[in-house]
């Protein structure tokens, strides 16, 4: 269970307080506000706070002083532009906050993407709880023979349940060490900062992340590729349907111009001019090295 029914009562609560304002609301956005969307075994990610629409984007593009009064198409065509041809500042007038819940781990590889604000729950001051995150069965994969970082085939189901038993009774062991450190009458009265280092990294945090609309498009094109972790993709799949909701041309012009767009190298476009020419090209005499050839084929093959 990702959250207490008396977490639900205060997000339930939250939801209720309306504010007036004089600023830009989206309101499939609005509907969406507090609301914590599952993830994982005890994960969540909900959206806190928000600042600025596709409207928003056209305005510091034209550096206007209202709303404008072009039309929609046209608004369209100005932030499909911007997309198409990477001009990014325009981006990163809108904003949006994030409450994220996820394991360790996974949180690991979040905050590589350093452009961002976060806050992160401190178990130097608190004690965290003892929920850990259990692969399913059908994402327990042995390590890949072609990709050093990813998995390959499936395992067999008495191996993922051995491997399932493991993962689980490591945890429990330490979180329950964790706890004897901590415990100061019939324990060792340990330091918090000093306890949490024995815990394991499928342990669940919390944190606060803000980010500009910009970089939250370059995490997605990232996180939500096939070859990223399932494990931060599944938080990216449901930051992609905010997206949608939040800024709907601008996701449009994202879907278009990065998530279903390829880059080809000079060498590449070299080589598919010569194609178009009707020369028959082989990678030996390409330029290209086989993995290139590989990904330039696949690419256009689709």
């Amino acid at each position: 269970m990702a959250l207490t029914e008396e977490q639900r009562a205060e997000i339930a609560a939250h939801g209720q307080e309306t504010f007036a304002t004089r600023r830009p609301t989206v309101p499939a956005l609005e509907a969406m506000l507090y609301e914590p969307q599952e993830v994982l075994d005890h994960g969540f990610l909900r959206v806190i706070d928000y600042m600025g629409d596709d409207a928003a984007i056209v305005q510091a593009a034209r550096v206007s002083y209202g709303r404008g009064t072009r039309k929609v198409s046209e608004d369209a065509g100005l932030i499909r532009y911007l997309m198409r041809h990477r001009h990014s500042s325009p981006f990163e007038m809108c904003e949006m906050k994030f409450h994220v819940k996820l394991p360790i781990f996974v949180a690991r590889q979040w905050i590589r993407h350093r452009m961002a604000s976060v806050n992160e729950y401190s178990a130097r001051y608190s004690i965290l709880d003892s929920e850990f995150y259990l692969p399913a069965p059908e994402h327990m994969a042995a390590q890949s023979e072609v990709n050093r970082q990813g998995r390959g085939q499936i395992l067999a189901p008495q191996q993922a349940a051995e491997v399932l038993d493991i993962l689980r009774d490591d945890a429990m062991r330490t979180y329950r060490d964790y706890e004897k450190m901590l415990d100061a009458e019939n324990g060792y009265g340990l330091a918090r900062e000093l306890g949490r280092i024995n815990l394991t990294l499928n342990t669940y945090t919390q944190w606060y992340w803000k980010i500009d609309l910009h970089n939250l498009m370059h995490f997605l094109a990232l996180r939500i590729d096939p070859h990223a972790q399932y494990e931060i993709r599944v938080y990216a799949e449901i930051m992609l349907k905010i997206l949608h909701a939040w800024v709907p041309v601008t996701a449009s012009a994202f879907e278009e111009y990065r998530r279903g767009a390829v880059t080809f190298s000079a060498t590449m476009m070299q080589v598919l001019r010569r194609m178009l020419a009707g020369e028959n090209v082989e990678q030996k005499g390409s330029g290209l090295s086989r993995r290139e050839w590989d990904e330039m084929m696949a690419s256009l093959k689709g």
